[in-house]
C-alpha cells in the first residue's frame, strides 16, 4: 500500500452538509480538483469558481483552519494523493479501499481517542447504538470489547434503543454509529440519553449542529460519494477501520490487564466448544 499522508479532502467531506450553498461550490471544487498547476491564491480561486474571497475564508474556518492561507497550504501538500485511477473493476474496488484508509489516517485525532478511552474506563457500562449496516458494526464491537473485559451491549432495534436510553444514567457511555447521522429514531434515543447526563460519542461521516450539541465527542469517519448505498464497497468498512484504530488504543492503555481478560474469554469459548 502507498505511504499514507494527511489530506484535507476528508475534512471537507465531514463538514459538507453544514456548508452554505456558495461554500459547497468551493468544497466541491477542492474535492474534485486534480490540477496542481492552477493559481491557488484567494483571488485566483475566487475568479475561477465565481465566489468571494470572504467566502473562501469562511469555508476554510468551517473546515477547522485559521484561514484560507493555512487551508491552501495543507491542500497543496497532498494534491497528488487524490488522483483518479483507471483500470479493471477489481482495481477500482481496491482503490476505493485505499482511499478510505488514506482518509481515515487524515481524520484520526489521537488526543480525541485518548479522551474516549478515558470515557470507557470511567463508565460502568457501554452501549453501542447502530441501525442497519451500522448495527452490524455495533454487534461486532460489542463482542470484541467484551473479550477485553468491558461490560457492554449492542442496541440495534429502534424501539429497544429508545427504551434503553430512558434507563441510562451518568455512569453509562453510549457509542453511536451512523454514517449519515440522519435516522430520526437514533436521534430521539440520543436526545433522551442526553437528558439523563449520559456521555455520548458519535462516529459519523456527517457532522451536524444538532449532534454537536448532544455529544461529548464526534469522531469523523472517512466517506466517499454514495458510500451508504454500498454500490462498490461495504458502508461498514470506514466505521470498522476507525473503530479498529480505537480498539488498538484501548487495548494498549492497559495492555497487561486487557490481554489477560482476552485470554480468559478465549479459554472460556474453547471450554464451551469442548463440551
Amino acid at each position: 500500500m502507498k505511504k499514507l499522508t494527511k489530506s484535507v479532502v476528508p475534512i471537507i467531506e465531514s463538514v459538507f452538509a453544514e456548508l452554505t450553498q456558495s461554500e459547497k461550490v468551493i468544497a466541491t471544487f477542492f474535492i474534485e480538483n486534480k490540477d496542481k498547476a492552477i493559481d491557488f491564491s484567494s483571488n485566483g480561486i475566487s475568479e475561477r469558481i465565481h465566489v468571494s474571497e470572504a467566502s473562501l475564508t469562511r469555508f476554510a474556518k468551517k473546515c477547522g483552519f485559521t484561514g484560507y492561507r493555512e487551508f491552501i497550504y495543507r491542500y497543496r501538500t497532498n494534491i497528488n494523493e487524490n488522483k483518479n485511477v483507471q483500470g479493471e473493476l477489481i482495481q477500482k474496488v481496491l482503490t476505493d479501499y485505499d482511499e478510505i484508509l488514506s482518509k481515515t489516517y487524515s481524520l484520526i485525532d489521537e488526543e480525541q481517542i485518548r479522551n474516549i478511552v478515558a470515557y470507557f474506563s470511567e463508565s460502568k457500562r457501554v452501549y453501542f447504538y447502530g441501525i442497519g449496516s451500522s448495527g452490524l458494526v455495533a454487534k461486532e464491537m460489542k463482542l470484541r470489547f467484551m473479550r477485553l473485559g468491558l461490560y457492554c451491549d449492542a442496541i440495534t432495534d429502534p424501539d429497544t434503543m429508545k427504551m434503553n436510553s430512558a434507563l441510562l444514567d451518568s455512569d453509562s457511555l453510549v457509542i453511536v454509529l451512523s454514517i449519515s447521522s440522519k435516522n430520526p429514531a437514533l436521534l430521539a434515543a440520543v436526545e433522551q440519553a442526553k437528558k439523563n447526563n449520559v456521555k455520548i460519542v458519535l462516529f459519523t461521516a456527517n457532522k451536524t449542529e444538532t449532534y454537536e450539541k448532544l455529544c461529548n465527542e464526534i469522531v469523523s469517519i472517512a466517506t466517499r460519494h454514495n458510500l451508504s448505498y454500498g454500490n462498490r464497497i461495504s458502508p461498514q468498512f470506514p466505521l470498522l477501520v476507525m473503530l479498529d484504530a480505537f480498539y488498538a488504543y484501548y487495548l494498549n492503555s492497559d495492555v497487561d490487564n486487557r490481554a489477560e481478560k482476552f485470554t480468559s474469554t478465549l479459554e472460556a469459548l474453547d471450554e464451551k466448544r469442548e463440551e
